[in-house]
């Protein structure tokens, strides 16, 4: 076991709740996480009430067991959502804004094996059916955090070349609290410190306020329009309270919305991508006048292509986002298979949906408002990696002066 193990998840526990969704005295809490994971979720459980927390939900998930029901049910019977889970979910957003804490910690390659076509056709469902919990989450009307805890079928796939289930594991376990500051005597204060960075970096792309992003890299030409009044935002939000959170634990990206109308040439991803449990690999994206026209995958390619084709706005991009490649999590060089760590290791782009916080105004604006300021609008939001050391990126402002962002992989300024 790893030194001072408990201990460390005990902090870990306290800056999830403490920094990540930021309790507040009255506050519900929703906490997703596995059943394997329950030590863990009992410390967060008690660490929300010890800040006040009003309720703490506990929502409980199995690889297995979710492994068997898309095996065995017919896909009629698999993508019928009851009523009486959606209209909890929107009574728990309505009613009683949720703060909503996920913890990942699933096998990235689960659903490998099920035929791709009925995974999809339950994300595209689910993605409907709780469109109101999307909406309120991508608003920041709610306060909420994506985290990871060490799952033993993750673990495996990350560190392969170790020679027992506890020592992947316990390296796994590590790296997590490596990347989330946990072993720092004070996280909260040096969560303060990392933002401070990021904020930086933001407020100078902001002021700059680019027409376009350029991107080139061994296989990789691609143009982006950005949207005019764009918004780059980091590590923090806000409700509408004005209480702060953190949505992405760990996160070294400075990210905005591409105007989706305006994106020409080809990308090339360069980490893979675990999506709805089917690792994808070896993606090839071509774009031409605001559209993906083609994508393929070395591997996962049925699953990628259903992803774009099948789903209203899956042609479009949702999110640019700049991860410089001295960040620790790409200096680690470990790839980990899960886009909340390899996300913040690589430049990376999102087929699917913006963020309406990344444009000003827009959590006021309705879907129709959105598109026509070119905010994609789909029911979808999927990260994929496309940075390395080899990628420079340039800025294009509207006079067409070119201004350089990123050098073989880094800040340009």
């Amino acid at each position: 076991m790893l030194p001072n193990f408990n201990e460390n998840l005990k902090k870990y526990a306290k800056l999830l709740v403490a920094k990540g969704i930021n309790v507040q005295p009255g506050d519900w809490v929703k906490l997703t996480i596995s059943v394997d994971q329950a030590p863990f979720a009992r410390l967060i459980t008690k660490e929300a009430y010890v800040l006040g927390a009003e309720k703490v939900i506990v929502k409980w998930s199995d690889d297995e067991i979710t492994k068997y029901h898309y095996l065995h049910q017919p896909t009629k019977v698999l993508t019928d959502i009851p009523q009486y889970e959606i209209d909890e979910s929107e009574d728990h957003i309505l009613n009683h804004r949720v703060s909503r804490l996920t913890v990942l910690s699933s096998d990235p390659g689960l659903l490998d094996e099920v035929d791709a076509g009925k995974v999809a056709a339950f994300q595209n469902v689910a993605a409907k059916a709780f469109h109101v919990q999307r909406k309120a989450t991508q608003n920041d009307d709610l306060k909420w955090t994506v985290a990871a805890a060490a799952g033993a079928g993750w673990a495996s796939k990350v560190f392969a070349d170790l020679g027992s289930e506890e020592e992947q594991v316990d390296a796994l376990w590590d790296q997590i609290f490596k990347t989330c500051r946990v072993y720092e005597e004070d996280p909260i204060a040096a969560w303060d410190e990392h933002k401070k960075t990021l904020n930086e970096k933001a407020a100078k792309l902001n002021e700059m306020q680019f027409d376009a992003l350029h991107y080139s890299a061994p296989g990789t030409d691609l143009t982006l329009g950005l949207p005019k009044n764009h918004i780059w935002a980091c590590a923090e939000s806000y409700n509408p309270k004005g209480e702060e959170f953190i949505a992405n634990m760990p996160t070294e990206e400075v990210f905005t919305a591409p105007d989706t109308r305006r994106m020409d040439g080809v990308v090339r991803s360069t980490k893979p991508l675990s999506y709805a449990g089917t690792l994808i690999e070896g993606i090839v994206v071509h774009f031409k006048d605001g559209k993906i026209t083609d994508i393929s995958a070395e591997k996962g390619d049925e699953a990628i292509k259903k992803l774009v084709f099948d789903n209203d706005g899956g042609t479009g991009l949702g999110e640019v986002a700049l991860v410089p490649d001295p960040s620790p999590i790409s200096q680690s060089g470990i790839t980990f298979f899960n886009t909340l760590f390899d996300e913040n290791a690589s430049n990376h782009l999102a087929i699917g949906s913006a963020y309406p916080t990344t444009i000003q105004g827009g959590t006021k604006m309705s879907p129709e408002e959105l598109q026509a300021h070119g905010m994609n609008t789909s029911t979808v939001h999927v990260d994929f990696m496309i940075g390395s050391a080899e990628m420079n990126i340039d800025g294009i402002k509207q006079d067409g002066t070119v201004v350089p962002i990123f050098r073989n992989g880094d800040w340009a300024f």
